[in-house]
């Protein structure tokens, strides 16, 4: 499962990042802090290549896609249709007013399975963990490539506390 996100930095810089099921940052985004979230979807699953136990290419796209209302927008849920991903998010008022406004054109809402939403949670608890790293809760870091190293490193090390049996709440 994926999703995205941001963190405003002082230099009006935000990082989206795509995270596996267990809460581990598979990807991560840096954009200008103006950037709007749903343009930036694409291009952070586009990066997005995951090695598979045994022969073959690695997986380059997820099954399930989690994301907030920020991301919901028709052509991101084509975009995600045509890829043959299952899209979650929740559908923004505006969208469902306008929907309304067309009556019986307006169409079916699109499909949300609330139950599966719920695991969005794990997007936020992966950046809760980033934060605690000082350096990019207080964002020391100026220039975009020593953020992006320092996000990297962070995404490291919570990796490998996570296949030491170090992070909260897993178990090897």
């Amino acid at each position: 499962m994926g999703g995205g996100g941001g963190i405003t930095a002082e230099s009006s810089t935000r990082f989206r990042a795509a995270v596996d099921g267990r809460g581990l940052p598979i990807r991560f985004l840096l954009t200008p802090g103006q950037a709007g979230d749903n343009p930036q979807l694409l291009p952070l699953l586009d990066g997005i290549s995951v090695a598979c136990p045994g022969p073959g290419r690695p997986r380059c796209r997820p099954e399930t896609v989690i994301a907030g209302k920020a991301y919901s927008h028709p052509s991101t849920r084509e975009a995600m249709r045509d890829r043959r991903i299952r899209f979650i998010s929740p559908e923004r008022e505006d969208q469902i007013a306008r929907r309304a406004a067309k009556c019986s054109r307006g169409g079916r809402p699109p499909a949300f399975d609330a139950e599966v939403y719920k695991q969005r949670n794990v997007v936020e608890r992966c950046f809760n963990r980033l934060k605690q790293f000082r350096d990019l809760a207080t964002r020391y870091a100026k220039r975009a490539a020593y953020y992006q190293a320092e996000l990297t490193i962070a995404a490291i090390v919570l990796w490998l506390r996570w296949l030491t049996g170090q992070l909260l709440g897993t178990v090897l």
